[in-house]
């Protein structure tokens, strides 16, 4: 397994991701859809039919068949809508959902959900990725989140309804499998997988990864990489957009996450996570999560 691979898997086992459906159904006539203003990141999984993505301050139109999906990972302007022009797509009412019908042959049937986004280094990798992301239906690298898709649509043809709850799981695995696509093949993505593409940084991340408890110091990961301390500092935080400080603290404290699901005591997981002093620990784990250890850690167990 080279360094790619392994930064691949741990950032997608680092992203703690739940999924949750809040549309099942289809659209006719005029109509145009939203989740502009929420503050959540979205998908729309398009299983019948066709429409069209307008995204404010894009002249062109996202055309979305049936099989085709989008990612929109940040809270921007845009909508979906039965037109192909933008203008007659604001003229468009909201209007409520009508059940899937594998029979019908007008409208769009749509699964849309939300993505949530639980601690500070799964934020640090929706950062780096693309504000919306498309799946083709026709998409060659794409064969096994294909499959997925074929589940979903199968799901959605049950009777008397689908279950929510299987829905919510293939969506989740399905963006996972666009996820690791994008880092391996999307040579303009930032943040941790632009590191990860640069061989000066990629070995650096694998052992930042391996070794969390080394008294790891600016100058001993600068030395890693065969450049001074200011080139370090400077090349690093240019490509990431953070700083080399915080990308271990954030690697550190998801260390410990997952340490605390294993019933590990606050004591060990802080020596385990390179610190000497439980209170220091204390202090950044909470600073990172937003909960003291000792909480985090019950939370896991009762989970």
């Amino acid at each position: 397994m080279n360094s790619s691979d392994v930064l691949v898997d741990w950032l997608l086992d680092s992203l703690e991701l739940n999924t949750s459906l809040f549309h099942v159904g289809r659209y006719c006539g005029d109509w145009h859809a939203s989740t502009h203003g929420l503050a959540q990141a979205s998908f729309h999984l398009i299983v019948q039919g066709e429409c069209w993505l307008h995204i404010d301050g894009d002249p062109v139109a996202q055309h979305l068949n049936n099989g085709d999906a989008v990612f929109l990972l940040r809270d921007f302007a845009y909508r979906l809508s039965g037109e192909a022009a933008a203008a007659d797509a604001q003229e468009c009412p909201r209007r409520p959902m009508v059940p899937l019908d594998s029979s019908a042959t007008d409208g769009v049937g749509l699964v849309c959900g939300f993505f949530h986004f639980q601690s500070g280094l799964s934020a640090m990798i929706v950062d780096g990725l693309p504000a919306w992301i498309i799946l083709r239906a026709g998409d060659p690298s794409l064969t096994a989140a294909r499959n997925l898709f074929e589940l979903i649509l199968q799901e959605c043809e049950r009777t008397p309804a689908p279950s929510a709850a299987l829905l919510e799981r293939l969506c989740h695995l399905l963006f996972l499998y666009v996820l690791r696509q994008q880092v391996i093949d999307n040579t303009e993505l930032g943040g941790l997988a632009a590191l990860g593409r640069a061989p000066t940084f990629a070995h650096l991340l694998e052992q930042l990864i391996a070794r969390p408890a080394e008294p790891w110091s600016l100058q001993s990961m600068a030395a890693c990489t065969g450049l001074s301390r200011s080139a370090f500092f400077k090349r690093f935080s240019e490509l990431c957009g953070q700083s080399p400080g915080h990308v271990l603290l954030m690697m550190r404290m998801r260390h410990a996450c997952r340490l605390f699901k294993q019933d590990q005591t606050v004591a060990d997981v802080a020596l385990a996570v390179g610190y000497q002093s439980v209170a220091a620990f204390t202090r950044a784990f909470r600073k990172t999560t937003g909960q003291q250890p000792g909480a985090y850690r019950k939370d896991q167990l009762r989970s």
